[in-house]
């Protein structure tokens, strides 16, 4: 078999692997952006996971956390995407209006809160309410909000509380102490569809967006990169033929200081021909330019309420 070549897989929904346990904000985006029993949700231990089996051919597709509006962009998503997983693109994306809910075990006093659980990125969104009325709290790390849930109801200890969704406070049996504690009513979360490169002519099956716009990711870093002006020539073949980006950033290449590879997302479809001329005339002044992907740009959405049969692993 060709290493590209994914392996057979049985009849049935196609798979697509998210962030688990079940009550993941991963989860909901997946509910909320799928055609309604069109796919058969796969809960995963780690984002490392679930873009290992996309790539690996045993999912035929993922949906991973890129970007907060609060906390910025998922790391270990990029990192992922370009350097440790070439084989996988991205073939959609999924926005997704986030509330944060503290979640106990049992009723409790705000001040008898002693440690919080929660996935890393979640804090940053809810800097005010932890900084005002759980000053004294630990924040601790969960693998995911719904494992931070599941711990808290598990260990039943009164003076340790969650970060997560009401979903994953009804699903583990935990009770909602406060819901909506983000900084803003307006907290977004950007998740990607993910999709290994011999199966990316093939769309997920999203729900209908709003408009036909396009949006194109790359990721880029090369030669010339220490000279003055190499990041505003590799950006003016888009401002040249009149591109719009709409992100940009950097991130270390994890190879020596100073050693950084950028993202961009624009405007347009990477087979059309500005854009393709764009991204060829970075070619020349660089040493990696690679299209992550191209896909439909996404509207915001709340979570699904819908139940769907799940598959666990």
């Amino acid at each position: 078999m060709a290493p590209d070549t994914p392996p057979e897989r049985p009849p049935g929904r196609p798979r697509v692997g998210y962030l688990g346990p079940e009550g993941t904000f991963s989860e909901e985006a997946l509910l909320a952006s799928a055609l309604a029993d069109a796919v058969e949700p796969v809960p995963l231990a780690s984002i490392h996971e679930t873009v290992e089996a996309v790539r690996d051919g045993q999912l035929e597709w993922g949906i991973v956390p890129i970007e907060n509006s609060l906390d910025g962009s998922v790391t270990v998503t990029l990192d992922l995407l370009a350097e440790e997983a070439p084989q996988v693109l991205i073939v959609g994306e999924a926005q997704l209006r986030v509330r944060h809910s503290l979640i106990a075990v049992a009723e409790v006093a705000l001040g008898d809160i002693e440690t919080v659980l929660t996935h890393p990125q979640v804090p940053g969104q809810c800097l005010r309410f932890l900084r005002g009325e759980l000053r004294g709290a630990r924040i601790l790390p969960a693998a995911s909000t719904a494992q931070a849930v599941r711990t808290v109801v598990e260990e039943a200890r009164p003076e340790q509380a969650a970060l997560g969704t009401v979903l994953a406070a009804e699903i583990y049996g935990g009770t909602v102490i406060r819901e909506g504690v983000e900084d803003r009513e307006d907290n977004e979360t950007r998740f990607v569809w993910i999709a290994a490169r011999a199966q990316a002519q093939e769309p997920p099956p999203l729900l209908a967006q709003d408009d036909g716009r396009w949006k194109t990711s790359i990721v880029f870093w090369g030669r010339g990169a220490e000279s003055p002006g190499w990041l505003v020539r590799c950006l003016g073949e888009f401002a040249d033929r009149n591109i719009n980006l709409t992100k940009i950033e950097s991130r270390p290449r994890r190879e020596q200081l100073g050693s950084y590879m950028f993202f961009a997302d624009l405007v347009g479809r990477a087979g059309e021909e500005p854009v393709a001329e764009a991204i060829a005339g970075m070619a020349g002044c660089c040493q990696e330019v690679r299209v992550l992907g191209s896909y439909r740009v996404a509207s915001v959405r709340a979570a699904s309420a819908e139940p769907i049969e799940r598959c666990e692993t």
